[in-house]
């Protein structure tokens, strides 16, 4: 059995695979995390004049987080510095996302089965760090807190805009 940080980290990526799995679109994953990039998601084909766009991301599982009433961003501090830098900035020629998959505390609680079918737990977030700007000298003992709107629940439909949006990016720039 896997202890439970990896249990976490697994459940997460795995939450965000079904999700790319209803969309539709192709997940793959570098034989070596070197680069910051957990998974990445394409869509296959050419759908509006693009050929398989696609987006990069770095997921993250959460525990912890409680939202405060009136608040209406998370306030995530599970990244160093070091992974900030790795998805921070307007230069990666993939669009990187922070995937925030939030948890329930106790592992037996990550699925309920009823008759009408199965449910993940909790929800997951994305924010893209895009207008950020990298750390100048990064230091791997040190976080780098990111704010992520509640509202940008992942979802199928918000994941596929999100790949979409690459075309709407390589449309306007041609």
């Amino acid at each position: 059995m896997l202890d439970a940080r990896n249990h976490q980290g697994k459940f997460g990526e795995d939450y965000v695979r079904a999700l790319a799995s209803a969309a539709g679109l192709l997940v793959y994953q570098h034989d070596l995390d070197q680069d910051g990039v957990d998974l990445g998601f394409r869509l296959p084909g050419r759908s509006t004049g693009v050929a398989s766009p696609c987006i990069e991301a770095q997921i993250k599982s959460w525990s912890r987080g409680e939202i405060k009433h009136g608040v209406s961003e998370w306030y995530f501090n599970g990244l160093n510095e070091a992974q900030f830098n790795r998805i921070a900035g307007d230069d990666f020629t993939v669009p990187r996302f922070l995937f925030l998959v939030r948890v329930p505390p106790d592992n037996v609680d990550y699925v309920e089965f009823t008759t009408e079918g199965m449910l993940l737990r909790h929800l997951a977030y994305y924010c893209s760090l895009r207008l950020e700007s990298p750390i100048e000298h990064p230091d791997k003992k040190r976080k780098r807190p990111v704010r992520i709107p509640v509202a940008n629940v992942l979802t199928t439909r918000s994941l596929l805009n999100l790949v979409r949006s690459v075309e709407l990016i390589a449309r306007s720039t041609a």
